[in-house]
Parts: structure tokens; sequence; C-alpha cells
């Protein structure tokens, strides 16, 4: 192990060049370097504000009956007042995630020589340094096998460790010293922004120190002292009141760490590798050596930023590590999934108005793009109970405002399932986006074809989602497709007029929405189909499918954003909406539409050839899907090139640009790290359209290398070697038996397979079986 790893030659002095560690429900970014050293603690319920109920100024179908006549008399805006004054309630206490605190640590002793690493093969971070010739090391992880975060500090001579520790709140934050090596602390998520600022989850812990190898422990005033020891070790865990009832949350941090001290931090640090490596060890990914692998990270990136491009071994750290913060942000008992910043926080966006939130649009829904692909199953599961949550909680969404049965959620939720209409509707509008998170379930179904899964979870929440739709949904006057809206294609505008300069935002059946329900109706009657289920809901179905619009082509060869071919306000707009027919979605294939994939290029090419064009982490990772959905290695390469090169910090933690709404600073946001590592699988591997799609969009500068562990749809694992741009040889691991295509450099071949068995396929997709898969 150790192959694969983050490090720098120099001390951490801010939150951006720290290493992110993380159990599933708490993390830390820690950084620093000899003399200091902060963990930034995070923890994934930590929010403030509440769950409250969000009266609604509709009083159903019939405001909504006349609010959609203003748009089908191309009224526009009268009908975005009309909007405003029906659709758009008041923020009340929504609240944001929040950090908790800094664990600060001080050293006595300054040092030299400062080595960071993070090691993706074991989740540990280390610092090693020198004082006076002497060697000084410090190692971190946060362990999800007992809930705590771990530290040692060691000295190569006796008593070379001193140092203290404190605690400094990030909120409301409160602590009490009982006992030498032992700090405990409360506080409540408070802040004014998002909320009242005297509503939000409360949380307890406490941090313990022990010595090895002498040394005495101090405390006082809110510090531990430790002084001239071989050896400490600290130990960390918290524990919030989030969805609990009683007192007895109260104890469990404190149980943890007497657990923790209890096993010794060798067993705790040999359960912490063990659980990790069985889920990151599922994937191997070789793009190609460089003599850059032995360089600094964050000179690799610079080099990389300058346009010095011969470091393939860059993009596999890059692929891996996004493998590493989806295991250290999302496990399968999370009481949350991931947010906008996964599981860390920099404290940035949720002093602004983005908040630290579920942003439904695009953002949560990238941030669980790669998990199914690279083999993370498990960290899907969080975003399913989550997504459960939000569709019991969007009933009274659907009958409030809208007057229907089922289910609708719209552009952002939180930490209690919010589902209402945001406070703005040219933004806040998004009457598609709880469907587009809920079509995980779809995914997470036909990645491991689990029938229980599909039975008891995805169709009975995809079923109530299209009962709101079914209800929902109406005839255009015009045009006679069955059509949503109003609604926006976020969070776009247009010129509904010719030469108009006004900003519109919501309109009629915007290809987004079209798009999203189509999937979800033909997922439903399939399902409904395969359980013998609901005769009449089935027939409801396709007499809906038929009514459906069709993608659209505009004038100018672009695929249509919206239903009519209105004019952009913004052609260099950072969200490529309509394009996620043809990713992560497939109803656009280059085999199968190649007028509509034609049409996405353009649309594409369009976005990137203005001067203003926004230049944004999900963007950057959106364009590279979309062109290996294109088969276009090249243009994809540059876009995950220029995502690592530029739009990460020295961490590689991806970031928003500053200016972009409203942040005046750079700011992190996963879906960068988590959409880029999804683009890479998609370039190697696509399932997709009822094919098996082998090495789809390779470019040059990875002419040769292997992978091995991937996953496909139809319960499928993958493992494929390549040399000079050719496939040598793929292996295909069946854990269900069914039937699909092969296509790979532009052989086709049926593929029949059985549960249990591996196959063996050449360059000219020749297919034998191989023995059967042990386990």
């Amino acid at each position: 192990m150790g192959h694969l790893k983050l490090w720098y030659d120099k001390p951490a002095v801010k939150w951006s060049e720290g290493i992110p560690v993380g159990n599933g429900r708490v993390a830390a970014v820690v950084y620093g370097g000899g003399q200091r050293e902060v963990w930034n603690i995070t923890e994934l319920t930590y929010w403030s504000g509440k769950q409250e109920p969000i009266p609604s100024h509709s009083s159903g179908k019939d405001d909504l009956a006349r609010l959609r006549q203003y748009f089908f008399e191309d009224d526009y805006q009268g009908g975005e007042q009309a909007a405003q004054q029906l659709l758009q309630p008041s923020k009340g206490n929504f609240g944001t995630n929040l950090p908790v605190c800094d664990v600060v640590l001080e050293f006595v002793n300054e040092g030299d020589k400062v080595v960071r690493e993070l090691n993706l093969e074991s989740a540990i971070a280390t610092t090693i340094y020198e004082h006076k010739g002497t060697k000084i090391h410090r190692e971190l992880f946060a362990s999800h096998a007992d809930g705590v975060i771990a530290c040692r500090l060691w000295s190569e001579s006796p008593e070379g460790i001193s140092f203290s520790v404190r605690l400094n709140g990030k909120t409301e934050f409160f602590q009490s010293w009982n006992e030498p090596g032992a700090l405990s602390f409360k506080g409540q998520a408070l802040e004014r922004m998002h909320s009242d600022g005297v509503c939000g989850v409360s949380c307890q812990g406490s941090i313990r120190v022990q010595t090895v190898g002498g040394g005495s422990i101090e405390g006082e005033s809110g510090e531990i002292a430790v002084s001239n020891a071989q050896e400490a070790i600290l130990y960390f865990a918290i524990e919030t009141d989030y969805g609990v009832k009683g007192d007895n949350w109260r104890s469990a941090a404190d149980n943890r760490i007497n657990h923790a001290l209890a096993k010794g931090y060798a067993k705790l640090k040999a359960d912490h590798i063990a659980d990790y490596y069985s889920l990151y060890n599922r994937v191997n990914l070789d793009l190609g050596s460089s003599e850059q692998r032995q360089l600094p990270t964050d000179e690799r990136l610079r080099q990389l930023a300058e346009g010095h491009d011969e470091d393939p071994a860059l993009y596999a750290l890059f692929f891996q590590y996004g493998r590493y913060l989806t295991i250290s942000g999302a496990r399968e008992d999370s009481p949350l999934p991931l947010n906008l910043q996964g599981i860390w926080n920099d404290d940035q966006a949720c002093r602004m108005d983005w908040t630290c939130d579920y942003h439904l649009d695009i953002n949560i829904e990238m941030n669980y793009y790669p998990t199914e692909t690279t083999h993370l199953s498990e960290s899907h599961l969080p975003l399913m109970r989550y997504i459960k949550m939000l569709s019991e909680n969007g009933k009274s969404a659907a009958k409030d405002f809208y007057g229907c049965d089922g289910w609708v959620a719209h552009t952002v939720s939180n930490a209690w399932g919010f589902s209402a209409p945001a406070w703005q509707t040219t933004w806040g509008l998004n009457v598609t986006g709880g469907l587009w998170i809920a079509l995980h379930l779809r995914d997470h179904y036909e990645f491991t074809l689990d029938d229980q899964f599909l039975s008891e979870t995805a169709y009975p929440i995809l079923k109530e989602a299209a009962a709101f739709f079914l209800d929902y949904m109406v005839l255009h006057p015009k045009l006679d497709w069955l059509v949503t809206g109003p609604s926006i294609s976020p969070e776009n505008s247009f010129h509904a007029a010719a030469g108009s300069k006004l900003h519109n935002h919501l309109s009629m059946g915007t290809t987004l929405d079209q798009v999203l329900v189509k999937d979800l109706f033909e997922f439903c009657l399939k399902a409904a189909e395969k359980l013998q289920l609901d005769k009449a809901f089935q027939r409801q179905l396709k007499q809906a499918i038929e009514k459906l619009p069709p993608l659209q082509v505009g004038k100018n060869g672009q695929l249509q954003e919206w239903l009519e071919d209105y004019e952009e306000a913004q052609p260099e707009h950072r969200h490529l909406s309509h394009l996620h027919s043809l990713y992560p979605a497939y109803q656009i294939t280059p085999q199968f539409t190649p007028e509509l994939s034609e049409a996405a290029r353009v649309t594409l090419n369009n976005r990137q050839s203005t001067n203003n064009h926004e230049d944004v982490e999900f963007t950057v990772a959106a364009f590279a899907g979309c062109f290996s959905r294109l088969h276009d290695g090249e243009r994809a390469y540059e876009q995950i090139s220029h995502l690592i090169g530029k739009l990460c910090f020295d961490n590689l933690l991806t970031f928003s640009k500053p200016g972009i709404g409203g942040a005046e600073t750079a700011i992190y946001v996963a879906d960068g790290n988590y959409g880029g590592t999804a683009a890479i699988a998609d370039m190697l591997l696509q399932s997709h359209a009822g094919e098996l799609h082998l090495l789809p969009a390779l470019p040059a500068k990875w002419s040769s290398g292997s992978y091995s562990g991937l996953r496909a749809r139809g319960a499928l694992e993958v493992d494929v070697v390549w040399t000079e741009g050719r496939m040598v040889e793929a292996v295909v691991h069946a854990f269900a038996s069914g039937n699909t295509v092969l296509r790979q450099a532009g052989h086709i071949a049926t593929f029949e397979y059985e549960a249990g068995c591996s196959y063996s396929i050449d360059s000219e997709l020749r297919i034998s079986q191989q023995v059967l898969i042990e386990g």
C-alpha cells in the first residue's frame, strides 16, 4: 500500500491546502505544519434551521390553470408576476450545514523539512517534520468502524512531544474541563442568514488525550497541555440530536471514545484500514506512469495548469481521490447524503445566499454520478433514504401548491426534506428538482438489479412521483403535447420576444422537465410490467408517453432548451440542463440518434465559444461527460485537464470561482470532484441504451493502461487492458443473467451472460466463458 497519495513538502497555511478525512458522518480538513496544526471539524447533520410547514398562496388547480393561461397566450411577464404571487413562499428557517469547531494543536518546538501526505489506500493523513535533526510524526484518520477521529503523535527521541490542544467553536459553543487530558463541549448550529438564529441542531462531544512512554498532561482554561512525552494519542468524537428522541445521544460520543481507549490505537487503526480498504480496493486504474509522480501534488497541478500535460498518473490519482471522497463522505449508515460540500465545509457557502445545502438542480445529483460505476453502491443508500423522506414531505407540497396527487420537490432542500418551491421563482421554481434526484433510484436498480429494492423502494417512490406529473401536466392548447409548467430550465433565462432585452425565466414544457418525465414514465411502466402491478396505471403511462414532446433541434442547429426556440439570454450560461438527455441520461446517443447528437455538440460548442463562458467546476465536469457520450475522447480529456489544472485547490478539491452566484472568493464545491471522477469512468466504460461500450472515449494521452472493477448496468463488473490505443482484452463478470450488445472500436457483438460466470473478450470481441466467479 502507499502507491497512490497526495503529498506536499511544505506546511498548509489554510483550509484549501489541508487534507480532508471523513467517516461518513464526521469529517476534518487537517492543515498546518511543524509548529501548529488545525483540524476543521464538520458533522453531516449539524444544521441550523428546523422542519416547519411552508404556507402556500395557491388555491391549487384553479390558480394553476389561470397562471398557465398567461404563458399559453405568450404573456410571459404577466405569468412571471403571477407566479411570484402564487408560487414563491418565504424562506423561513431553511438553514444550512455549518462547521462545528477547530481543534488547534500548538507545538512547543518549531520544525522544518515538513512533509504532509494523504495515503488514498489507507485513508490516513500524516505529517513528518524535523526538530534539531529529530523526526517527529503525526498521523490521523477518521474511523468509520469506531466512529472517532484518532491521531497519534510520536518522536524518534525520548520526551520529544510537547504541545497544547484547544477547541475553537464556530457557532454557539461551550467547553468544560473535567479531568487532565479531557475536554468536553456542547454546541448548537445557529446563524441568522438562513434561519432566525435560535433554531438548529445541538451537538455534544469531547476530545481525550493520552500519553505513552512518559510525559505529563495538564489542563485548565479550556486547554490540554502535554509535556515531554515520547508519544501521545488523541481521540475526538461528536454526536448530535438530529432525528433522535430522548437524551441518550448526549453520552454517545464519550461512549465511543471510551470504547476506542479500551480497544487501543493499534487495533483501532487496523480496523479502520480494513474497513476502508475493503471498499477502496474494488477498483484499480492505471493510465500510464510519469516522472511527475515523484513531485509534490501542488507542483503537479501547477505544471498541468501551465500546459505541461505529460502526467497521466495525475488523472488516475484524481479519479481515485474522487472515490476516496465518496467513501469518506457517504457510507451505508450515513444519516444524510452528501451536501453541496460533500461532508466538509469551508465556512464560505453557508455564509452567503447559496447555503451549504442540497441543490437539486444538478449539484447533489452530480455528487452521486460516480457511485455505481466506481463500485461504491453502498454509498448510494443514504441518498435513497433521503429521497424517501423527500417524497413523504413532497406530498404536502404537491397538494398545497398545485392541488395534485403524488409528491414533488423543487430546486433546493435541507436536512429535513424541504420540498416547496424556493423563495425566488427565477431559480426556485424547478418543478422536476425532486424527480431529478429521485431518478438515482432507477440508476441504483439498473446497476444492481436488486428486485427487492425495486419492489420495496424504487417503484413505490417513483410511482408517486409519476402520479404527481400525471395529475399536474396539461395538454398544450397549440401543440397538443403534454407539458409541465410553469417551470424553469435551471437556472437559465431566455428572450421570449425576438430582439427583446428582457430576461424571462418561466415557461411551459422545458426540455429538462420533459426528459426527466419521460425517463420516469418509461421506468415506471417497465417496473410495473416486471412486478405485474397496477394495470390501470400502466395504461395511463402508455397514453401519457405518447403525448410527451420530442427533443427538438433549433434554428441554429442546437438542441432546444425550451419547448419553443427562444433566443438565449445567456448563451454562456453554466447550466447544461437540457443536455441531461445526453449525459448522464441516454435519450441521445450517437449510434441511435445521430441528428440529436450533432445538435448536442452544437450546443456544447456554442456554450464554450462565448467570451463570457461561465467556467464552473460542475459545468466542466458535465462538458467532459457530454463529450464522452459523443465518443469524443480528446474533447472530454480537455475538460478533465482544465478541471484538474485550473479548478482545483492544492488539496485537489474542486472550487467555484469568485463571481459565480455572487461569491467573493473561490469556494469549495464537491460536485467537481465527483463529476470529474464519473466522467473519467464514462470515458472508459459506458453501459446504457442496451449496450456495453468498452473504451468509448479513450484519449491519445491515455494510450496504454488498464482498469479493473468498474461496474456496468445489468449487474456486470468489467476489467480492461489496452495498449497503444487498442483494447487487448476485457473480462466481464456477471452477477445476474441477461444479454446486451458489446461495442468497441467499431466492432459490435451480441453478448449473453449467466449469473456467476466470467467472460474473456478479445480485441475482435470474440467471447469465451471463464470459470465461475469466486464467492
